[in-house]
């Protein structure tokens, strides 16, 4: 019996403006500050590792400027509900524990005061864990979190090496698909399969 869904979040359940926000700040592409920057940084900051000054600076010891109220404003205006997630947290509410899982720094805690609120009972993110997807550790404390076995725990991401390894854990899980609100009908024809009591098809067609 399923008792709990565990939702990535970015890109999953909201829009994901980082790559925007971070050319934003530094004047640069993605890939130009990927050739630059210590691949293992931003991960360190994800687990909560380093502050966020200190994921600036490193930036700035690369001879990167870094605006960071660019940065902010950036990522503020681009998050949002992907089409049709939110009416399904809604309509999941009182029907399993609905919960945040995801690799995302400090700056979760706006999104659980913003949107996320009223519509996931818990978040947990790599922050708050000190493991990041796809490592085991992520889950096993995730479900340790929680105080549920495995089993009882369906968890939805986007991104297919951290739905293989929520499945070596032993939970049933399912990859994201398809642009739109066709994404969120995937979820949700997922959960009803699996014997969440919820409609497998929306009464209506809401984003």
């Amino acid at each position: 019996m399923i008792r709990a869904v565990a939702f990535d979040v970015m890109d999953t359940l909201l829009s994901d403006p980082f790559r925007a926000a971070l050319e934003a700040a530094t004047g640069l592409s993605l890939q130009q500050l990927m050739t630059r920057r210590d691949p293992e940084v931003y991960p360190a900051f994800e687990r909560g590792e380093i502050s966020e000054s200190l994921y600036w600076e490193h930036h700035a010891e690369l001879g990167v400027e870094v605006d960071p109220a660019a940065f902010h404003a950036v990522r503020r205006t681009g998050t949002r509900w992907l089409p049709g997630m939110e009416h399904l947290l809604a309509e999941l509410d009182g029907v399993v524990l609905r919960v945040g899982a995801s690799n995302y720094p400090v700056w979760i805690e706006e999104l659980i005061e913003g949107p996320l609120a009223g519509r996931l009972d818990r978040v947990l993110a790599s922050c708050h864990l000190g493991a990041r997807k796809p490592d085991h550790a992520f889950y096993d404390r995730l479900l340790a979190r929680l105080g549920l076995p495995a089993a009882s725990v369906a968890f939805v991401d986007d991104r297919e090496v951290n739905v293989v390894a929520a499945r070596e854990v032993g939970m049933a899980s399912h990859l994201v698909a398809g642009e739109g609100l066709s994404a969120a009908v995937g979820v949700r024809r997922y959960l009803a399969d699996l014997g969440v009591p919820i409609a497998r098809e929306a009464a209506a067609d809401l984003s």
